[in-house]
């Protein structure tokens, strides 16, 4: 029950980092309106990390990308772990 939560959760994260990177390709969307300024916070939040360690390619940011990578084998792991204990 524990793992379906984390997967949950993780999907989560996922999905608020696919909206606000497809979302800022779109001019239109201002992302200082509510309901996208919230998104744009957690997903500042969770790229703060991703974004200190990898730099921008020209004007492609990658962060996204290999958070996408490094936060999926993280899920794994943990819910492998938890699976392992019978959570």
């Amino acid at each position: 029950m524990i793992s379906y939560l984390v997967s949950i959760a993780f999907k989560i994260v996922y999905l608020i980092i696919l909206i606000v990177v497809l979302l800022s390709w779109i001019p239109i969307f201002d992302q200082r309106k509510e309901p996208l300024a919230s998104l744009v916070r957690i997903y500042d939040m969770i790229m703060a990390p991703f974004k200190a360690i990898i730099p921008p390619i020209g004007m492609i940011d990658i962060s996204p990308l290999i958070a996408f990578i490094l936060l999926q084998i993280i899920e794994k792991l943990i819910i492998n772990i938890l699976l392992h204990f019978g959570l």
